[in-house]
């Protein structure tokens, strides 16, 4: 008996989502205690994504060097570390800047003599229609997303190199498969960052290095500070209903020091877009238009447009989460109350 070609087709996706809460599991006891004493690099570690893994690293004992521009947001995180039992290294860095990822290296191999791990984390996003976009914005967007990846990529594969091995993990997005309306240069950044991982992929199995391992991270819409960080020129609060808890990509990019996977795409939403693109591209592009004009722009409450801290860094927002999910309830839940009418009695 033949099998139809579409069920084949619809099993795959299937067969992804039943296995998708494997890669985003925290680790167990036995697992955290192979951490212990290994030294990692997360850029991007004032907050969101890269101060969940941060934490992580530092409860399993783990060396963790903090990069990014808030120096004072790294040390609140340096001093929660300490307290969780891991040894931090506070260096303060623009990953768009060699000169300041060259400072990275030195002085984490000059305090910890090697490298297990680089996370290249740190990202800015702007959303908006491609040409109200500032051209300086979309460029500094690229400066970060896609050179400083790449920077720390290169500086981190030599390393690994000179060791023998070492893991590099670098965080895109699920749009670098599937492109997201209104954020032209962020999705083309992402999509870069997929691109540079595969291609470090095929040159290390070439070389046969199998002792050094690049990943590539794919997160849904992730609750976390950079909503509220990003350049914004919609003229509406950047934010989605639909998105996920930063565990998600924290426990994936975590489990993925102990087993590194080339690409993981995080959760079940993820997924289904991924291979929604994959098999019905047009109705795909359709559903997505629309539905990122409605739930990212038009449902939203309006705001003056903003470059964000894409030049300059912000203060704010330094924790884990982002809080955007509990304040899209509470928007909600205020806008279903039922209106004073005039005269009505107060």
């Amino acid at each position: 008996m033949r099998t139809s070609p579409l069920l084949v087709l619809l099993a795959v996706p299937a067969a992804l989502l039943l296995l998708s809460g494997c890669a985003t599991q925290s680790l167990g006891e036995s697992e955290r205690n192979r951490l212990v004493g290994k030294t990692f690099v997360v850029t991007g570690a004032s907050s969101g994504i890269g101060r969940g893994v941060a934490l992580q690293l530092g409860r399993s004992g783990a060396n963790v060097v903090l990069a990014a521009r808030r120096t004072k947001a790294l040390e609140s995180l340096a001093r929660e570390i300490v307290v969780a039992g891991g040894t931090p290294l506070v260096v303060t860095t623009d990953i768009s800047r060699t000169e300041d990822m060259q400072h990275l290296l030195n002085a984490t191999l000059e305090r910890f003599g090697r490298i297990d791990g680089w996370i290249n984390n740190a990202a800015v996003m702007a959303t908006g229609r491609f040409e109200d976009i500032p051209l300086e914005d979309h460029q500094r967007l690229l400066d970060v997303n896609l050179k400083g990846t790449l920077t720390g990529s290169y500086l981190a594969v030599r390393q690994f190199r000179k060791q023998g091995e070492g893991v590099l993990i670098n965080v895109a997005s699920i749009d670098s498969e599937v492109p997201h309306t209104y954020q032209a240069s962020y999705s083309a950044s992402k999509a870069g960052v997929l691109s540079l991982g595969r291609v470090l992929n095929q040159e290390l199995r070439l070389n046969k290095e199998r002792d050094i391992h690049v990943v590539t991270v794919m997160p849904w819409a992730i609750d976390t500070p950079i909503w509220d960080h990003a350049a914004n020129y919609t003229g509406h609060q950047p934010q989605m209903p639909t998105m996920d808890g930063p565990e998600k990509p924290v426990n994936a990019i975590v489990r993925a020091t102990l087993y590194p996977r080339q690409e993981i795409t995080v959760g079940y939403k993820a997924k289904l877009a991924y291979w929604s693109h994959r098999l019905t591209p047009e109705i795909s592009d359709l559903f997505s238009r629309h539905a990122v004009q409605k739930g990212q722009v038009d449902m939203n409450p309006q705001v003056p447009p903003t470059s964000g801290n894409l030049h300059t860094p912000v203060e704010t927002g330094q924790g884990v989460s982002g809080g955007i999910r509990e304040r899209m309830r509470e928007q909600s839940e205020h806008s279903e109350q039922p209106q004073a009418q005039p005269g009505a009695a107060r």
